[in-house]
C-alpha cells in the first residue's frame, strides 16, 4: 500500500471514487464534443462510433496513468473535421467549448445534489457512518475533479479545448504560426509534470480555483436550501 501511494498523486481512500468521476467525466466529455459536432454538420465522430456515452471508446490508457501519478491527464480526442460546418470558426468554438462546459454543468448539478442531501439531513440519516463518509467523499470528490476539468482544458495549450478555442479566434496569419507549436504539446506537457517551477503556475492554481469554485457553489445551494 505504501509503495502505491508513492506513485499515486491523491490519497488511496479516494481512488474508487475518483476513477467513477473521471469515468463520467471524460465520457460526457467527450460525448459533447461529438454531439455538437454532428449537430453543426461534421459526422466525422459518429461515424466511427464516439458520439456515445459507452465510456470505453473515449478512454486514453497513458493520459489515466499520468492523471493518476501526475495529476492531470486526458481521454481519446473526438475527432472533428471543421470543414463540415457552414460557419468553422464560430462552430469550432462552440464544439471545443462544448467539453469544458459539460464539466462545470456536471460540477454544479453534484454541488446542488450534495447540498441538498446535506440540507435535507440525508446523509445524517444514514446508520453507518462509512456510509456517510463515503456518499460525501464522492461527492467532494465528483465536483472538484469536474471543476478542475473544466479549468484545465481550458488552458491555451495543444491538444486542449483552449488552444483550439484560440486558433479559432486568432486571424488566419496568426492560426498559421500557432499551429507550428502543436508538435511540441507532449513535451510542454511533460515539463509541467516534471518542474515544480511550472506547476506552481498551472497545476496548482488551477487546484485551488477549483476548491474555490466548489466550496463557493456549494455554500451557495445550500444557503439556497436552508
Amino acid at each position: 500500500m505504501d509503495f502505491l501511494q508513492s506513485i499515486i498523486r491523491m490519497p488511496l481512500d479516494q481512488l474508487p471514487f475518483f476513477l467513477v468521476t473521471i469515468l463520467i467525466a471524460f465520457t460526457v466529455h467527450e460525448f459533447s464534443h461529438a454531439y455538437f459536432a454532428n449537430r453543426f454538420g461534421d459526422p466525422t465522430a459518429r461515424l466511427l462510433g464516439r458520439m456515445t456515452l459507452n465510456p470505453a471508446v473515449h478512454f486514453d490508457f497513458f493520459g489515466i496513468v499520468l492523471l493518476l501519478i501526475a495529476g492531470f491527464g486526458w481521454a481519446r480526442p473526438v475527432p472533428v473535421n471543421r470543414d463540415n460546418f457552414s460557419r468553422p470558426r464560430l462552430m469550432g468554438i462552440i464544439v471545443s467549448a462544448a467539453g469544458p462546459v459539460s464539466n462545470l454543468l456536471m460540477a454544479i448539478i453534484g454541488c446542488l445534489i450534495y447540498a441538498l442531501l446535506i440540507a435535507t439531513g440525508v446523509f445524517d440519516a444514514i446508520p453507518s457512518g462509512k456510509g456517510q463518509e463515503a456518499g460525501q467523499l464522492f461527492f467532494s470528490v465528483f465536483t472538484f475533479w469536474n471543476f478542475f476539468l473544466f479549468l484545465f482544458n481550458l488552458i491555451p495549450l495543444p491538444p486542449l479545448d483552449g488552444y483550439r478555442i484560440v486558433e479559432d479566434l486568432a486571424p488566419r496569419p496568426l492560426r498559421g504560426r500557432l499551429q507550428r507549436i502543436e508538435q511540441w504539446a507532449m513535451f510542454l506537457f511533460l515539463l509541467i509534470v516534471f518542474i515544480p517551477a511550472l506547476q506552481a503556475y498551472t497545476i496548482t492554481p488551477l487546484s485551488m480555483w477549483a476548491y474555490i469554485m466548489r466550496s463557493d457553489t456549494l455554500n451557495f445551494f445550500y444557503q439556497l436550501f436552508t
